[in-house]
């Protein structure tokens, strides 16, 4: 495990330049001669400056009021984790974490920044991913999470796990949505977008599994669980299916031996509606079944209703011991991180409790449950737009 230490490989050296000649840096470089042409940063994402000393801000953890503190940041110049050192990670987004049923958390990014291995085409900023993996087996949470490694590419930083043609309007990128383990094959839902529109705002192609069978290492894409999203890019042969544009970002949780998914539309403002699938049949769509409020209906996504309503983003559901109820946190309609709970799968779910205020915390988005929360302890990462990294964060719950 990983723990605190300096150790500047090429990319700490990188930084420490980049720190240095910050105010000659502070926007991308225009192409210069004999650059074949610049790269995009590109995404839902982050600034083209993913770093506080290059956008202004003070990378700082904020000041908390209530049950809510900020623990440590977990990806960025200043995290402890070194991930600009170590991965060539300096800007990144959400966090979607799972047990990989082997003694680590799997923890998926979306489009990822580093430092530019030629900023004299590319500007400080480059090395965009549409999205990497981080592993960790750190269950002392109270003083942060601790990354063990990632998957990487032959220069040592952390790759792509899922490719993106990277062309808007047909490919903008390739975002995880959702992770679980089952018989120790790990399950990754994400989805294609098409378009990133206005804040909060997006569409996509399709949502889709991909699986790997060696800790996250390598991924194979399942076609056979493609759900078409009404005006994507298709491959051909694909047509729209009725409902399954309410599924195009989920949270997947085990119980009783089904995969229930939560499923939403692309964007920051859906509704939720519920699928589940017997465990060991999760690429298999046919025998997914969805709750119509008042029973499950095989194989017909245009069935199911919502089971929370409201402008919803990117939801993340868990069965919380304490409470010996299921939780459910995302951000809602005015940019506050709110939980619910309920007694089932299926609801009824509670009114939304504010634990992270947008006055507090302006631009917080992606809240995801950290699956080995014990006890009062409810651990969370949550991404700041204005840093345009993650960090872990801690409510107290109540009964």
């Amino acid at each position: 495990m990983f723990r605190a230490g300096r150790s500047l490989g090429v990319f700490g050296v990188v930084a420490a330049l980049a720190a240095a000649a910050v105010t000659a840096v502070a926007s991308p470089a225009m192409a210069a001669p004999g650059c074949v042409g610049v790269s995009g940063v590109g995404s839902s994402g982050g600034p083209a400056n993913a770093a506080p000393w290059l956008n202004g801000n003070t990378g700082g953890l904020p000041g908390l009021s209530g049950r809510t503190t900020a623990i440590e940041k977990i990806t960025g110049t200043y995290s402890p984790n070194k991930t600009v050192d170590r991965f060539n990670v300096l800007g990144t987004d959400l966090g979607i974490m799972w047990d990989n049923g082997a003694g680590q958390i799997l923890t998926a990014f979306g489009d990822t920044t580093g430092l530019s291995r030629n900023p004299t085409c590319d500007g400080l900023v480059g090395e965009w991913r549409s999205n990497v993996l981080f592993r960790s087996s750190d269950r002392v949470l109270a003083d942060g999470m601790r990354i063990d490694s990632a998957p990487k590419d032959g220069t040592g930083q952390a790759r792509e796990i899922i490719s993106g043609l990277k062309i808007p309007g047909v490919e903008a990128s390739s975002i995880p949505t959702s992770g679980i383990a089952v018989n120790g094959v790990q399950y990754l839902s994400y989805m294609s977008v098409r378009n990133w529109g206005e804040a909060g705002q997006w569409s996509t192609n399709y949502s889709q599994i991909a699986t790997s069978s060696d800790n996250g290492e390598t991924w194979t894409m399942r076609p056979e669980t493609l759900r078409p999203n009404i005006g994507g890019v298709l491959p051909a042969g694909v047509a729209p299916v009725a409902g399954s544009e309410n599924f195009q970002m989920s949270s997947m949780v085990k119980d009783g031996g089904f995969v229930y998914n939560y499923g939403t539309p692309a964007g920051r403002s859906g509704e939720v509606r519920l699928s589940r699938v017997p465990e060991g049949a999760i690429l298999d769509l046919s025998a997914y079944e969805y709750w119509n409020g008042n029973g499950w209906i095989r194989a017909d996504p245009a069935a199911a209703v919502p089971v929370m309503g409201g402008r919803i983003g990117e939801i993340s559901v868990q069965y919380n011991e304490f409470l010996g109820k299921f939780v459910a946190m995302y951000a809602d309609a005015f940019s506050s991180i709110v939980m619910r709970t309920a007694p089932s799968p299926v609801g009824p779910w509670t009114a939304p409790e504010t634990l992270v205020n947008l006055v507090e915390v302006p631009g917080i988005y992606a809240a995801y449950i950290h699956p080995w929360s014990s006890g009062s302890d409810l651990y969370f990462l949550a991404t700041t737009w204005a840093d345009y990294n993650v960090m872990l964060m801690r409510t107290t719950l109540v009964r």
